[in-house]
C-alpha cells in the first residue's frame, strides 16, 4: 500500500523514470558479460564510424552555415577545420563540458578569418533553430548575439566588451563563457545529450547504488520543486497586490476623465467619428477592468495598461474633434505619470545620478522642464517610502511595458533601478522576457525561424552585415 501511495500523483512523474532506470541498471548488472561486451564493442565501432563520417562531412563543408548549425545542434562548441590552430581539441572539449554542465543554451563557433560575415548571426540562428546565446570567434575577432529571452542586448554588449582586448582565443572564450553562464537564462537543448562520455565498466553494486539514489533523489527533488513553486507563487501574489493599488488608481483616473468630457452620443453636434471615439474609450475602460479582475500575476497587468493607453488616445481624439482641433498623433502617455494623458512631445530629462535621455511628456510637464522645474512624477509605495515608479520593484516592468511598449522602454529606463532589473534573466523568469517580450520561447527551445531578427541584426562591432565587413564602430564599442 505504501508503495502504491508513493507513486500516485505528481510524485509518480519523477519517481517512475527513476524506478525504470533502477530496473534497467540492475538488469545490465546481472546480464551476461559476454553479450554486454559484444554489444559494447559493436556500439563503439558504430559510433566511431558515425563520428568519422560526420567529421569528414564537416571537413568538406567547413564554410557552410548549415554545417556549423548542424554541429551546434549536437554540441555547444564548433571549431572549423581551418581554425583548429585557435582552439585545441582538448580546450574545445573542456569548454563543451563546462557549458553542458551549466545546462545553458550557449553556442560557441570558432571560424577562420576569411569566413563570410554577411548575415552571419541571423543565418546561423535560423539554421540552428534554437533559442540561445551565440558567440563567434572569427580569426582574431569576436562578437555575440542572443535571443532577448536568454540575455538582453545590453548585457550581451557588456559581455562582448569585457573580453574584446583578449588576443588569445582560449582565454577569451573561457572568460566569455564563465561570465555568460552566470548571467544568461534558459536551459541547454535536449539534442546535446549528457556531458559524460560513458566510457568504462561499472560494478553491479555501483549500478544498484545509482539506481537507489535516483529513486530517493526523485522524491527529494519533487519536494524541493513543490516548495520553490509555492514560494514563488506567494511572491507573485504579494507583488500583484501591491501593484493592484497603482493600477486601480489608473483605472479610476481614466473613468474620471471619461466623466469629465461629459460626452453623450445623442447630443447636438455629435457625429459618427465622435461616437466611434467614445465607443472605443468605453471598450478600453471595460477591457482594463476585466483584465485587472482576471490578473493572477504581475505580468498580466500589461494587458490592463495597454487597454488604458488605447483608451487615452481615443479620448484625446474625441476631445480634438469636439474642439475642432487637428487630430493628435498616436503617442505614448506621459513618461512621468501616464495618468497625465497622451504625450505631446519628447523632452530632454536627466534623472538624479543618471544620464540624459529624451522622454515623452505631457504639455504641463514640458512647460515645467522648460522652466527648470521638476516634473510631476508618479510615486508609489515602497519599503523605503514613496518613490518614483522607476525606482520601485520589478513588478512595475509589465505595468510600464503596457504603456510604453518594448520599442522605447529600454531607452526611457536606462540607468534606473527598474531598467537594471528588467535587463536580467531573473526578471524574465518572474515577470516575462524583459522589455515588452512577455512569454514566447525560452532558452534552449526549438523555435526554428520564429525569432526576433533584431536580436541578431547588425554587423560585428555594430556594423552592417550587408557590407560583408567586420569594420565600423557602433554599439559594441569600436569595430574589429
Amino acid at each position: 500500500m505504501k508503495a502504491a501511495l508513493l507513486t500516485r500523483g505528481p510524485t509518480r512523474l519523477l519517481l517512475a523514470p527513476a524506478l525504470a532506470v533502477l530496473a534497467l541498471l540492475t538488469g545490465l548488472a546481472v546480464g551476461a558479460p559476454s553479450a554486454d561486451a559484444a554489444q559494447h564493442t559493436t556500439a563503439a565501432t558504430s559510433a566511431m564510424a558515425v563520428t568519422s563520417a560526420t567529421e569528414a562531412k564537416r571537413a568538406t563543408t567547413a564554410t557552410s552555415v548549415s554545417a556549423v548549425a548542424e554541429a551546434l545542434r549536437e554540441s555547444p562548441v564548433y571549431v572549423d577545420p581551418a581554425a583548429r590552430a585557435q582552439l585545441s581539441a582538448a580546450d574545445a572539449a573542456t569548454l563543451t563540458r563546462q557549458i553542458k554542465d551549466a545546462d545553458k543554451p550557449l553556442f560557441v563557433a570558432v571560424l577562420p578569418a576569411g569566413y563570410p560575415t554577411k548575415n552571419l548571426f541571423t543565418d546561423l540562428r535560423t539554421a540552428t533553430g534554437i533559442t540561445g546565446l551565440y558567440a563567434i570567434r572569427l580569426g582574431a575577432d569576436f562578437d555575440a548575439r542572443a535571443d532577448s529571452a536568454v540575455l538582453p542586448q545590453a548585457a550581451v554588449r557588456n559581455l562582448v566588451t569585457s573580453v574584446k582586448g583578449e588576443s588569445d582565443a582560449t582565454k577569451q572564450l573561457d572568460d566569455f563563457t564563465d561570465r555568460a553562464l552566470t548571467n544568461m537564462g534558459g536551459s541547454a537543448p535536449s539534442t546535446w545529450g549528457s556531458s559524460s562520455d560513458g566510457a568504462g565498466r561499472v560494478s553491479t553494486a555501483a549500478l544498484i547504488t545509482v539506481g537507489a539514489v535516483l529513486v530517493v533523489g526523485g522524491a527529494g527533488a519533487y519536494t524541493v520543486v513543490r516548495r520553490n513553486r509555492r514560494r514563488h507563487e506567494e511572491e507573485q501574489r504579494a507583488a500583484l497586490e501591491k501593484l493592484r493599488v497603482v493600477v486601480d488608481e489608473d483605472i479610476t483616473a481614466f473613468g474620471e476623465e471619461l466623466d469629465r468630457l461629459d460626452f453623450h452620443p445623442a447630443q447636438a453636434g455629435a457625429d459618427d467619428a465622435m461616437r466611434a471615439d467614445y465607443e472605443r474609450s468605453l471598450d478600453a475602460y471595460d477591457r482594463a477592468k476585466s483584465a485587472m479582475a482576471e490578473a493572477g500575476k504581475p505580468e498580466d497587468v500589461r494587458a490592463v495598461t495597454e487597454a488604458l493607453a488605447d483608451g487615452r488616445f481615443s479620448l484625446a481624439a474625441l476631445a480634438a474633434r469636439r474642439e475642432s482641433r487637428p487630430l493628435p498623433d498616436r503617442r505614448p502617455p506621459c513618461f512621468f505619470d501616464p495618468r497625465h494623458g497622451l504625450s505631446v512631445a519628447d523632452a530632454t530629462w536627466t534623472p538624479p545620478g543618471g544620464t540624459t535621455r529624451e522622454v515623452p511628456v505631457c504639455a504641463a510637464d514640458r512647460t515645467r522642464l522648460a522652466d527648470g522645474r521638476d516634473p510631476e512624477v508618479r510615486e508609489v509605495d515602497t519599503e523605503h517610502g514613496r518613490r518614483p515608479y522607476w525606482e520601485a520593484g520589478p513588478a512595475y516592468g509589465p505595468w510600464a511595458g503596457g504603456y510604453f511598449g518594448g520599442g522605447i522602454l529600454p531607452g526611457l529606463l536606462v540607468g534606473t533601478l527598474l531598467g537594471s532589473m528588467m535587463a536580467t534573466p531573473a526578471y524574465a523568469a518572474d515577470y516575462g522576457s524583459g522589455y515588452g517580450d512577455f512569454g514566447g520561447y525560452e532558452g534552449g527551445d526549438v523555435s526554428g525561424a520564429d525569432f526576433n531578427s533584431d536580436d541578431f541584426g547588425g554587423g560585428f562591432g555594430g556594423g552592417d552585415f550587408g557590407g560583408g565587413d567586420f569594420g565600423g564602430g557602433g554599439d559594441f564599442g569600436g569595430g574589429f
